[in-house]
């Protein structure tokens, strides 16, 4: 990274304080909302209290928003597909609409690879056809497929990435390997960086948040708990961001403790992402902009 920033406060009453304030809400999902298969405390009452003012902006590149909402609900939150802005979704967004005749390598799940092909992406299967290797969370991921893609790269495609997270919150404190763990094995093997990284904290997902909900930047918070994606990329548009977690800065556990007074129970910290070594150097030489 270079620069750092830290959120609002440093204590609960300020992080109540600047929710009091807000008009909107951008929220983080992955250690924010959920952990794997279970929601966090306060997360259904967080997402009631601001009905229709928020946005779920979210790295995952693994569902759909449809498919997520539909998850989402099985845990007792209610988000209509709409209000959920995802990484991925994004990334092929921005390919089809700005690069329509690419040939795409697309190694991502079967959801986002049905998605790339309802949107209209040119998707390719060997090196030699590919203009662009789009780089997701692939849970089947192999040395074959590293092979494919590092030869592509070599050949002269060029390389997109949804987001350079090494890894998600899972429960009881275990973490999820993402798809920046991917990315420091394919840059590894390739000896290519990135062209485009569209994941937080570059700011296309904010934005797209703050479009849909209509909102304006001096009345919306960023409700996170990673510094390094939240944090930031709320800093480079002039967001304010409150933390949850055990990240430096946050206010409270979980985001039960921006609604009312921290209960006396332990409450299970929330772990946060992490950026590996080799995968944060992405962030000082990569264009986080199609273009």
């Amino acid at each position: 990274m270079s620069t750092h920033h830290t959120t609002t406060g440093t204590t609960n009453g300020s992080g109540i304080h600047a929710l009091a304030q807000a008009r909107h809400l951008l929220v983080d999902l992955d250690g924010t909302l959920v952990r794997q298969q279970e929601a966090i405390d306060g997360a259904a009452r967080l997402l009631a209290h601001f009905h229709d003012r928020y946005a779920i902006v979210s790295n995952n590149s693994t569902h759909t928003a449809q498919g997520l909402s539909v998850r989402l609900r099985k845990l007792g939150l209610r988000v209509p597909p709409e209000r959920i802005v995802l990484a991925g979704e994004l990334a092929v967004r921005q390919l089809a609409q700005q690069h329509p005749q690419a040939r795409v390598l697309l190694a991502a799940s079967p959801a986002l690879q049905r998605y790339a092909r309802a949107q209209g992406c040119r998707l390719v299967s060997t090196e030699a056809e590919a203009d662009v290797v789009l780089l997701a969370l692939d849970m089947h991921f192999s040395h074959a497929r590293l092979s494919v893609i590092a030869n592509a790269l070599r050949r002269g495609a060029r390389l997109m990435v949804t987001n350079a997270d090494a890894t998600h919150p899972g429960p009881h404190g275990r973490v999820v390997p993402e798809t920046g763990a991917l990315l420091a094995a394919v840059v590894a093997a390739s000896g290519v960086q990135p062209w485009c990284v569209v994941g937080k904290p570059a700011p296309l997902l904010f934005e797209e948040g703050l479009r849909r909900l209509g909102a304006n930047a001096e009345r919306t918070v960023v409700v996170g708990d990673n510094p390094l994606t939240d944090g930031e990329g709320a800093a480079r548009l002039g967001l304010a961001c409150v933390l949850v977690g055990e990240s430096p800065g946050a206010v409270a556990p979980t985001v039960a403790g921006l609604l009312v007074p921290p209960v006396s129970e332990a409450v299970e910290p929330a772990p946060q992402y992490r950026l590996s070594e080799s995968t944060s150097k992405v962030w000082r030489s990569v264009r986080t902009e199609v273009s």
